[in-house]
C-alpha cells in the first residue's frame, strides 16, 4: 500500500489535509549569513499559523548538512497538529564545504537510502523524498552526481525525487539526466521553482513528460512576480495537467516567516489560495493542495 513517509510515521495520501508541498522549518547555509531558521519557538509558531489557515502537512524540503534538526521535528508535528515531511539528499556545490563534500564521496546514495529507511543520524526519523539541485540553465559535475545518487535512492526505495531549479531553469536538462538516463519514473520527480520562469512553452513541454510542476513563492526581488503565477497555472491546467501541480511557500528565511514579518507558510493559504481559485476554481486549487501532493509523496516503501 501507498504512504506517505512523515516525521511520525506512514501515513495514508487522504490524511495529508491540504499540503504546503514545499518549505523550511530548519535551514542554514553559508551563503545566508545571519539568515538561517534555527528556532524551535518560531518554528512551532509558523506551523500554528500554517494550521489556522486550514493547513494540515509540510513537506520540509532541507536536505543533508543544512540544519534539518530531524529530532526536533515529531515534536513539532504532534505539537501543532500538522504532518511534516522530511528530505534527504544534497544541495548544489556552494552550500558546503570541501570536507563535508569529500566525506561522502562513494556513498552518496547509500546515505539517501539510509535516511529513507532507518533514519536521519541518530534521530531515528526517516525522510520521505529525495532533494537535489540543479544549476542555472545547465547541470554541472556535482549535480550530476547528485542526480545520480538520487535516481540509485529511488530505485532502491521508490522515493520521489524533488529538484531546485536554480531561478526556475534547466528544468528540460533535468528531466533528460533523471528520466531518460537514468530511468527515474516522470511521475515520481518534482521541479520546484517554476513560478521563477514563467516559461509557458518549457512548463508544457516538462508537463508532458509526466512530472510535477511545483509553484512555490511568494515571489522574491528580481524573480517573475506573482501576477504571472496564475496564467501559468491556468495555461497548464487549460491544457489537462492540472493534476500535475504542486503548490508551496518555500520560506528558507527567518525574516519571510510570517512570525518574522514576513509572507511565511500562511500567505499561501491566506493569499495564493483564493487568487488561483479566482484564476482556475476552487475545485482544481482544492486538489493541488490535497490529491497531487497525497499521489506524488505516497510511495509503495521498499
Amino acid at each position: 500500500m501507498s504512504a506517505i513517509r512523515t516525521v511520525l510515521g506512514d501515513v495514508l495520501p487522504g490524511e495529508l489535509g491540504v499540503c504546503d508541498a514545499h518549505d523550511h522549518l530548519f535551514f542554514g547555509s553559508p551563503r545566508l549569513p545571519g539568515q538561517e531558521l534555527r528556532s524551535v519557538a518560531a518554528a512551532r509558531a509558523e506551523l500554528t499559523a500554517f494550521r489556522e489557515q486550514g493547513g494540515g502537512t509540510v513537506v520540509q524540503w532541507t536536505p543533508y548538512g543544512l540544519g534539518r534538526r530531524a529530532a526536533d521535528l515529531p515534536p513539532l508535528s504532534r505539537e501543532t497538529g500538522v504532518h511534516v515531511v522530511a528530505a534527504t539528499g544534497l544541495h548544489q556545490a556552494v552550500h558546503y564545504d570541501d570536507d563535508t563534500l569529500a566525506g561522502l564521496r562513494g556513498r552518496l546514495a547509500d546515505v539517501f537510502v539510509s535516511e529513507l529507511t532507518k533514519g536521519i543520524g541518530v534521530s531515528g526519523v526517516r525522510a520521505g523524498l529525495v532533494k537535489v539541485a540543479g544549476g542555472f540553465h545547465a547541470l554541472d559535475a556535482h549535480a550530476r552526481w547528485t542526480m545520480e545518487a538520487a535516481a540509485e535512492a529511488h530505485h532502491a526505495t521508490g522515493a520521489a525525487i524533488a529538484v531546485h531549479l536554480e531561478l526556475g531553469t534547466g528544468a528540460l536538462d533535468v528531466l533528460d539526466l533523471l528520466c531518460g538516463e537514468l530511468g527515474v519514473p516522470p511521475h515520481r520527480v518534482v521541479l520546484g521553482h517554476l513560478n521563477r520562469s514563467p516559461d509557458l512553452v518549457v512548463h508544457r513541454q516538462a508537463a508532458e513528460s509526466g512530472c510535477y510542476l511545483a509553484f512555490d513563492g511568494p515571489s522574491r526581488a528580481n524573480h517573475a512576480t506573482d501576477w504571472r503565477m496564475p496564467d501559468a497555472v491556468r495555461a497548464l491546467a487549460d491544457a489537462g495537467f492540472g493534476d500535475r501541480l504542486l503548490l508551496g511557500a518555500d520560506t528558507t528565511t527567518a525574516a519571510a516567516r510570517s512570525v518574522g514579518g514576513g509572507p511565511g507558510m500562511p500567505y499561501l493559504l491566506r493569499r495564493v489560495r483564493p487568487r488561483l481559485v479566482h484564476a482556475v476554481g476552487e475545485d482544481l486549487v482544492g486538489r493541488i493542495l490535497t490529491e497531487n501532493p497525497g499521489r506524488v509523496f505516497a510511495v509503495e516503501w521498499r
